[in-house]
């Protein structure tokens, strides 16, 4: 680069010459040289005449550089790097200028909903091509991106908590193809959305704290994302060791997955059959499933029972088996060979027994783990799991099932080893920040909702009733063709939307079953997945209108976001 400084003793030009090898020369030969070759009109790499003032020169280029970036170490405003993931640590006042940029951008929106749309609408219009990676409907994509941005925004002044926040924000994107030439899109999308919206507020300082903080945040990602997949192998392996899973159940699901496939493209085809018919098929094919999979869970454990029931109808049990003599002490000899089995037995042992919300743990673990690379799927599941935890009592730890699992797998994995360690104490470690970050606001969110709801008049109810198929039928015209009842038949739906959106935090196993019977219709009726976005939307832009509760919107917004990916 042909920048010119000016060091203690005299002028030097640096430009960059691969041909070019570093001398010594004398200060009369140093200015022959150049006159010859500004006579030439070319740059050339001059050095000094000892090799400690060059050093001192390319170390002032350095530190004018770092200064000029805002930030130390491996990251900087320029390029996004993948190669490695370290904590980010910003120049001085550089993450207080970011936070009070944040924070009058928060200020001149309307609210943190407009201002989660401001970025949504950036986003996509710089590059609409993207929008095929989220399937999340738009209004809750948009509070995604805000408390996404709030979260790493509040932990720039600590590194070391930021490096976590963006660890556990990876490997929620562990299968979105996240590349530098996305982050750069999204990078220069925000900034450029920010330097609309304030301006001369918008300082350099600012702009290079942000695009700094995005660039690591999205190099992070794709570090995530590449070189843990090692990690998600061993999981994989070993968790096929711990459960027993046979190569031709495997098979097996493979193949129902092919013909659901099939079945579903012979109905888009105008096959034969009518709609009922196909969902009665379908109703029994999952009782079928259902009944099995209760028949296999229904195994005795090593204190008795079995080892679905849990609570007074396990202690039951265990009375039972204790009192049947010389039969059950003869089956509670049985070596535990499965995960499930092994984890009752330690959980005993470790003296956990009397922790009921292992259970409700234990019985969504198995999706957890399967689908560790799925981030909707994963996250659908931890949110229906933090329902559950809310409705038991005591006190819950969630470190306690790490040391009963690890204890369980060391058992049932044959190779285990340290890298076995080091995964699935790294799946645990992300899975527990996400419970966590949802402990306490089931509860909260269910008053607020409960408490808006009876807030809510006749006249109330019935603008919900007209307005969200209005809002729907706006954002999806398509949506028309599947809503031909009667407008008694419209207005039950609506009534039943809003009666779910409030039994999802009161009965979450309950809603579970139902949420999955009536997806199962929904099939049938051969409704698209890609009208459920825009439904979400539309029903949040109403409740909206009804009230300045955020809690109680949000509360609404994020009950009906699960419903909707459920189904």
């Amino acid at each position: 680069f042909g920048s010119r400084f000016q060091p203690p003793s005299r002028s030097l030009l640096f430009v960059w010459s691969p041909s070019l090898v570093r001398q010594a020369m004398s200060i009369e030969e140093e200015e022959a040289q150049l006159e010859v070759e500004e006579t030439n009109g070319e740059d050339v790499i001059a050095d000094g005449a000892d090799g400690e003032e060059v050093v001192e020169g390319d170390e002032v280029v350095e530190d004018e550089l770092a200064e000029e970036l805002g930030a130390t170490g491996t990251y900087n405003a320029k390029v996004v790097n993948d190669e490695v993931f370290e904590e980010l640590r910003l120049g001085p006042g550089i993450a207080e200028e970011v936070q009070s940029v944040w924070r009058s951008f928060l200020g001149g929106a309307e609210s943190r909903e407009a201002a989660g749309e401001a970025i949504y609408a950036a986003l996509f219009d710089a590059a609409p091509s993207l929008q095929s990676l989220f399937k999340t409907p738009r209004a809750i994509m948009a509070m995604r991106f805000m408390n996404g941005l709030n979260q790493i925004i509040s932990s720039l002044t600590d590194p070391k908590g930021l490096k976590v926040v963006v660890e556990t924000l990876g490997f929620q994107h562990l299968d979105l193809e996240v590349t530098i030439p996305r982050v750069i899109i999204f990078r220069d999308a925000i900034v450029d959305l920010l330097q609309v919206e304030l301006a001369t507020r918008f300082t350099p300082k600012a702009k290079d704290g942000w695009m700094t903080f995005l660039n690591y945040v999205g190099g992070s990602y794709i570090y995530v994302r590449v070189k843990f997949s090692e990690r998600l192998k061993i999981i994989s392996a070993s968790w096929a060791q711990a459960t027993k899973k046979a190569v031709d159940e495997v098979a097996l699901a493979e193949d129902e997955g092919k013909d659901g496939e099939e079945a579903q493209g012979g109905e888009e085809g105008g096959g034969s059959g009518s709609a009922e018919e196909q969902a009665a098929g379908a109703g029994k094919g999952l009782e079928a499933a259902a009944a099995e999979k209760k028949r296999r869970k229904t195994t005795k454990s090593w204190f008795g029972g079995s080892k679905a029931s849990s609570g007074k109808e396990g202690a039951a049990d265990a009375s039972e088996v204790a009192g049947s003599g010389d039969k059950a002490d003869f089956q509670n000899t049985s070596v535990p060979t499965t995960y499930d089995e092994m984890f009752l037995f330690n959980s005993a042992v470790m003296g956990f027994g009397n922790h009921i919300w292992m259970n409700e743990v234990l019985a969504s673990f198995d999706t957890i783990v399967t689908n560790v690379s799925n981030s909707y799927r994963l996250q659908e599941e931890c949110d229906v799991l933090s329902l559950r935890l809310a409705k038991y009592k005591g006190n819950i730890n969630l470190p306690e099932y790490k040391a009963v699992m690890l204890a369980s797998l060391r058992s049932l994995c044959k190779d285990w080893g340290s890298q076995h360690e080091v995964a699935w104490s790294w799946l645990w470690e992300n899975v527990e920040r996400m419970l966590r970050a949802l402990m306490g606001k089931p509860a909260a969110q269910e008053r607020a909702l409960a408490a808006l709801y009876s807030s809510l008049d006749e006249s109330a109810l019935m603008v919900i009733r007209k307005e969200v198929y209005q809002k729907f039928f706006a954002l999806a015209p398509a949506g028309q063709d599947f809503f031909k009842q009667s407008t008694t038949r419209l207005y039950f739906i609506a009534d039943k939307l809003v009666a779910m959106t409030l039994d999802m935090y009161k009965e979450p196993k309950r809603m579970v079953e139902d949420i999955s019977a009536l997806g199962l219709r929904h099939v049938g009726y051969g409704i698209p997945t890609d009208l459920f976005g825009p439904f979400v939307t539309g029903c949040v832009q109403v409740i909206r209108m009804l009230t300045d509760d955020d809690a109680a919107e949000e509360a609404f917004r994020w009950s009906l976001n699960l419903i909707s990916r459920m189904l």
